[in-house]
């Protein structure tokens, strides 16, 4: 074929073509080139290609390093916006090549040059509107997702068919980053699966879309199921793509409110232990000052019955229910972090020692009890009846989790938690700590049940077996010395309670030690008993008497400051109840020091503890003892504070 034939074929070409050499200027131009871009061949031969017409990549790489690369010897096609003579734009789309001579030597290039038509145009904005959709669903920080059926879903059917139908051929079409991140799982691991594994509900919740007359639903709660079997929280809203009476297809986004819900359950835990201890703080007073009367008469009366008389063991009945009445007080305020406390520094191994007996009693023959307690243990300060309140309440727990033959594992730790590790696990605080673990090989719980173990009155016991309280008070406990608690349990794989107190970084002072219970009695010490109750102040005073003490009494501040004004002798002892009319027992102790300078101070109360340390009493070092008490307690406070 001649040149000339060439030369004809170029020129009747649809597509402009250009030739460029290797310093791009142009050597040929066809018909539709001239026509595209307005100059003549003529004209534009020799001529630099960027002197005869604008090109703009549609990509960042520049239509100058495109055209480098088809000089190198590579084919590419690209897209172009071109800028004609006359300042014309077209759409071009652009196949380059490099010219080759004989020899194979690359001489230059060849452009053919085509406008993209509107058909062109409307296929790129479509993929450029896919790609823009692709880009917001995969990177959105909400989770969406597609849902799709492997079986025609009809919607006039009966609601129950449609819930179903809805749960058995529901499958997941599509998700993007941020759902996929939800569940704990990858994306490509999600697509095909049944979406019931994930959302039990499925089916209820797509057949109430369908009740709806837009088939839309929007900002539904639910709770549903990561990979692992976590309950995951979410909001969310979705709609159904419904043609000729048949649902396609259903969209949706999801909102995880997983921490929002955690949080809400906190602060509804919060004002649960705040109500209950209101109440129990409400009744403490009054109440604890009444069963004060009745423990205090109850043994003074026992005391002059012989033990064998019926009527002594109807006295040790009314006795036995007035203490068990004031625990049940003293439980609740432990709930409520309310009940007054004497914290003292001690070590924890020392605490659980001088219980094992009674422990060992409490958990008969059929428990293995063991104890692994760790050496060089640090200090803690905290009021010692807690720890046993602690020990008591979670191995009753663990003994009826049981039910029988069982082992159960007391454990002491030292343990220190960084921000790191603490930032990956729920619940951990950063700080050293000393650990008391729990563990029992029982029952177990599951996920529901351990979602409400710490809450006031909840109990899986039967009817008359448990109040419901035990876990409550220690978690109450644990919270009131800025401790926290951590729970592990399956069904059948039994529950391991851990607690994590403060290490105390303080001063050491006396390091507590519990002392085996003596029968204390008084000296003929001289005591200024101060109370506004009558009947309390009768009762104390007679139980002052039989301990050997004597005893001035005052029913207000203002007589017992008129008393000691008068008294000749020493007064060894100020008893004085808290909150009473004309001052408060903090500021009638002040007054007494000022005439007996060595006198010593123990103060006594049925409030709870806010109130009296508004009254500005529990500090460290204070002498007081809660009502009720009984004679024994009464005895050795008494002669503890005499002796210090």
């Amino acid at each position: 074929m001649s040149e000339v034939d060439y030369q004809r074929i170029l020129q009747s070409l649809s597509n402009a073509i250009i030739v460029i050499d290797l310093n791009n200027r142009i050597t040929f131009m066809n018909a539709m080139a001239e026509k595209l871009i307005g100059w003549p061949d003529e004209e534009a031969r020799g001529k630099n290609l960027s002197e005869v017409l604008q090109l703009i990549p549609k990509t960042q790489q520049s239509a100058q390093t495109q055209l480098k690369q088809i000089l190198d010897g590579r084919s590419l096609a690209t897209q172009w916006s071109l800028v004609a003579r006359d300042g014309t734009k077209y759409p071009i789309a652009n196949v380059c090549s490099s010219l080759q001579d004989a020899q194979g030597k690359i001489v230059g290039s060849v452009l053919m040059l085509r406008v993209v038509e509107e058909q062109d145009q409307i296929q790129e904005a479509l993929r450029e509107s896919e790609e823009r959709y692709r880009n917001f669903v995969t990177n959105a920080t909400e989770g969406i997702f597609r849902i799709d059926f492997t079986q025609p879903i009809y919607v006039e059917q009966p609601y129950e068919i449609l819930v179903t139908k809805l749960a058995e051929y529901s499958i997941v079409g599509e998700v993007n980053l941020a759902l996929a991140a939800m569940y704990h799982i990858k994306p490509e691991d999600m697509v095909g699966r049944p979406v019931k594994e994930f959302a039990p509900n499925c089916g209820t919740q797509m057949a109430d879309l369908l009740q709806t007359p837009s088939y839309r639903i929007v900002d539904r709660e639910e709770m549903e199921r990561s990979e692992d079997g976590t309950p995951i929280y979410i909001v969310e809203s979705y709609i159904g793509v419904v043609e000729q009476g048949r649902l396609l297809r259903v969209w949706g986004v999801q909102r995880n409110i997983t921490e929002r819900k955690r949080m809400e359950e906190q602060l509804l835990q919060s004002q649960k232990m705040e109500t209950v201890g209101r109440l129990a703080g409400g009744l403490a007073h009054d109440f604890n000052n009444m069963l004060s009367v009745i423990l205090g008469n109850v043994e003074i009366a026992m005391e002059e019955v012989s033990p064998i008389q019926p009527l002594y063991a109807g006295l040790e009945e009314i006795r036995k229910a007035t203490q068990r009445s004031a625990e049940l007080t003293r439980q609740l305020l432990a709930f409520a972090r309310k009940q007054t406390v004497a914290p003292k520094v001690l070590y924890l191994n020392d605490a659980i020692n001088g219980m094992l007996k009674m422990i060992l009693r409490l958990m008969g023959e059929n428990i293995d009890l063991v104890w692994s307690p760790d050496c060089n243990l640090w200090k803690i300060k905290i009021d010692p009846v807690q720890i046993d309140q602690i020990l008591v309440n979670l191995l009753v727990n663990a003994r009826d989790a049981i039910g029988g033959v069982g082992k159960i594992t007391i454990e002491t730790k030292n343990m220190v938690f960084d921000k790191v590790y603490c930032a990956n696990h729920d619940n951990f605080s950063p700080g050293e700590y000393v650990m008391l673990s729990v563990s029992d090989n029982g029952c177990g719980m599951n996920q529901e049940t351990l979602t409400h173990i710490f809450e006031p009155f909840f109990t899986t016991k039967k009817f008359g077996k448990g109040t419901g309280l035990g876990l409550a008070i220690v978690y109450g406990i644990v919270k009131q010395n800025n401790g926290f608690i951590n729970v592990c349990s399956e069904p059948g794989k039994g529950t391991i309670f851990k607690i994590y107190l403060p290490r105390h970084l303080g001063k050491t002072g006396q390091i507590y030690f519990e002392s085996p219970e003596k029968d204390f009695q008084g000296a003929q010490e001289t005591v200024l008993l101060v109370e506004d109750e009558p009947a309390i102040l009768k009762i104390t005073k007679t139980m002052l008497e039989r301990l050997n003490y004597k005893v001035l009494i005052a029913s207000t501040p203002n007589q017992a400051i008129s008393l000691a004004e008068t008294h000749i002798g020493k007064i060894h002892l100020l008893i004085t109840d808290v909150v009473m009319p004309e001052m408060n027992g903090r500021e009638l102790a002040n007054r007494l020091l000022s005439l007996y300078p060595a006198i010593k101070i123990l103060f006594m109360s049925g409030y709870t503890a806010d109130v009296i340390a508004y009254h500005g009493v529990l500090y460290d070092g204070v002498n007081f003892i809660h009502k009720p008490f009984t004679m024994q307690g009464l005895a050795s406070k008494i002669q503890e504070v005499l002796q210090q």
